[in-house]
């Protein structure tokens, strides 16, 4: 079924071959590396950014001008759709759907901006879960309802070598208190009401994989899920969980291994490990929201 209703995202969102099985329009956020600004994509990918991180070569990100997003709802316009679902992360990390919002006022046709509270691929999979609802031939509101179900229902687990690179950033929130300790302890982590918490500290990175391996087991209970195990310069390690996830929840619908692009990338520093475990949700027959 043809769609009437067009979905954008962002980059940090999203990669390139889920922008395209879904049919997003991506706008991108911004990296700087030393002096040197790009646009997330193709111009900067995550080996450049571990590569710099490691070296210590200053690194920054912002979010997209209002005008960027702009551009995106007036093509959409142009090319005939009606109205526009807007998928981005957490509001709490990023004023990324805050420009969406501010383009949303001046756009051609009607845009439903959606926060989803998450990262990567929990958004991901929200922006997944909109295109679905958009080809079972449901309402803009309704398909923008389904993403939002769909990241309230996300859990998002995560593992970092270091907390130094989300300190630098000023994104670790609540797990500032594990600051002091971070030589001493491999933390696990979670998104929490939007932000980044601290969820337990575990002694060794073996024992910290480990443990994200029974939190993301749990987290499945038994229902159809889909999961993404993300990385940045990680891969080996990130295969090996992916495996072990398959083999132990029976219920795994979809499971894809990805790395991070930049901009999560400058955040959480080579060697981190994150587990997504999204419930699958249906539509009733009305097309709408069950609960």
């Amino acid at each position: 079924m043809s769609r009437s209703v067009a979905l954008v995202t962002d980059s940090a969102s999203v990669d390139e071959a889920l922008a395209a099985r879904v049919g997003a329009i991506v706008v991108p956020l911004q990296v700087v590396i030393g002096a040197k600004a790009y646009d997330e994509g193709a111009a900067v990918n995550s080996e450049m950014m571990a590569d710099a991180l490691t070296k210590h070569i200053p690194v920054s990100t912002s979010r997209p001008a209002p005008e960027a997003f702009l551009k995106a709802y007036e093509r959409a316009a142009e090319s005939g759709m009606e109205a526009v679902i807007s998928v981005h992360l957490s509001s709490e990390v990023s004023g990324t759907f805050e420009s969406a919002q501010l383009a949303a006022r001046e756009a051609p046709i009607p845009v439903l901006a959606v926060d989803t509270r998450q990262l990567g691929m929990a958004t991901g999979f929200a922006v997944e879960a909109a295109a679905l609802a958009l080809d079972r031939g449901v309402d803009a509101k309704a398909a923008a309802k389904f993403a939002e179900a769909r990241a309230q229902s996300t859990t998002a687990l995560f593992y970092v070598d270091s907390l130094e690179y989300l300190r630098r950033g000023g994104r670790i929130g609540a797990t500032a208190a594990l600051v002091g300790s971070a030589l001493a302890v491999k933390p696990l982590l979670t998104i929490k009401d939007g932000r980044v918490a601290p969820l337990e500290k575990v002694r060794t990175s073996a024992k910290a994989i480990s443990r994200l391996e029974e939190l993301a087991v749990a987290a499945a209970e038994d229902v159809a899920v889909d999961v993404a195990v993300s990385h940045l310069a990680n891969l080996d390690r990130a295969q090996t969980l992916a495996g072990r996830l398959r083999d132990r929840i029976v219920t795994v619908e979809q499971l894809v291994v990805t790395e991070v692009g930049a901009v999560l990338g400058a955040h959480v520093g080579p060697g981190m490990l994150a587990v997504v475990i999204a419930p699958q949700i249906g539509l009733d027959p009305a097309g709408m929201i069950p609960g």
